[in-house]
């Protein structure tokens, strides 16, 4: 639980806070953009939440804080923001796409997806582990099998596998001991279909093992690969948060050209919407500004 006592003194005054063991993920920033925003190295409280979408957004904010770093002064009926989460962010002729909130502070709190999907639904990267969103996902059918974009954000990959009996995927150059278990290792770059109309595409460069996944080639979920910036204005990649090669991340970015998809859904970051072509064009200029670096 967050402590009053150790209330940030960024924060405006009001019932939520932020305090001083927050670690910066930014994944209040994403959920609750209209109450939390970036107040350096931490996230704090902007603005109180006015409208009931904004105390819902806060809360949500609140139970998918990876350390437990948001608090309210008053006492909160949590059961709607329970309830609500996974959260819907699109509807897709019935292969819907959540958010799961609950991230994990093994994964610096990154955010994981739920994909509905006719043949069996999937999760791609893994949220905290936790009674209520589990319950949820299974209102929902349940996980057939868990995409991983790479090893920094499997989390409780193996209690999800556990519980629901469904398979993993991820590249085999990102596995390592805790992911050894993992039941499908593709190689190489080639792009590999892991369910009907999802695309494993090898994006190495942030590790060498990352991959991103294509969705009816319209949602690209991808990892610590590609984000949006608001300051730039277009699709970027971390260059401080390259962990393998730049080089080979440049060139990773460069064959996602061949690819159209309308939305950007990242582990850190905000996801962004646009159209095809529009989005097409973002990436190019994301390309020019790695080569600038």
């Amino acid at each position: 639980m967050a402590q009053l006592a150790l209330k940030l003194a960024a924060n405006v005054e009001g019932d939520f806070f932020v305090d001083s063991s927050c670690i910066d993920c930014d994944a209040c920033r994403v959920i609750a953009p209209a109450v939390f925003h970036d107040a350096g190295d931490h996230s704090a409280v902007h603005h109180q939440p006015a409208t009931g979408a904004e105390l819902l957004a806060a809360q949500r904010a609140l139970l998918s804080c990876p350390t437990a770093s948001i608090g309210t002064v008053e006492k909160h009926d949590m059961r709607g923001a329970v309830a609500s989460l996974p959260e819907l962010l699109a509807e897709d002729s019935g292969d819907d796409v959540y958010r799961c909130g609950y991230t994990s502070e093994s994964s610096f709190g990154a955010i994981s997806y739920l994909i509905r999907h006719a043949d069996g639904n999937l999760l791609v990267d893994s949220p905290r582990y936790t009674a209520p969103l589990v319950k949820n996902i299974e209102s929902l059918g349940g996980i057939r099998r868990i995409l991983l974009t790479h090893q920094d954000d499997v989390a409780d990959h193996e209690k999800f596998h556990q519980h629901f009996g469904c398979d993993r995927v991820l590249h085999h150059d990102d596995v390592h001991g805790r992911t050894s278990a993992v039941e499908v290792q593709p190689q190489g770059t080639d792009p590999v279909e892991v369910a009907p109309g999802v695309l494993m595409i090898p994006t190495p460069g942030h590790t060498r093992g990352h991959a991103v996944f294509l969705h009816r080639d319209k949602f690209l979920f991808t990892g610590d690969h590609l984000a949006w910036s608001e300051a730039r204005g277009h699709l970027y990649a971390f260059r401080s948060a390259c962990w393998y090669s730049w080089s080979e991340q440049i060139r990773s970015m460069e064959r996602l050209l061949d690819y159209s998809f309308e939305w950007v859904l990242p582990g850190h970051g905000h996801p962004i919407q646009l159209p095809a072509d529009a989005m097409h064009e973002s990436l190019q200029k994301c390309v020019a500004w790695m080569k600038s670096r």
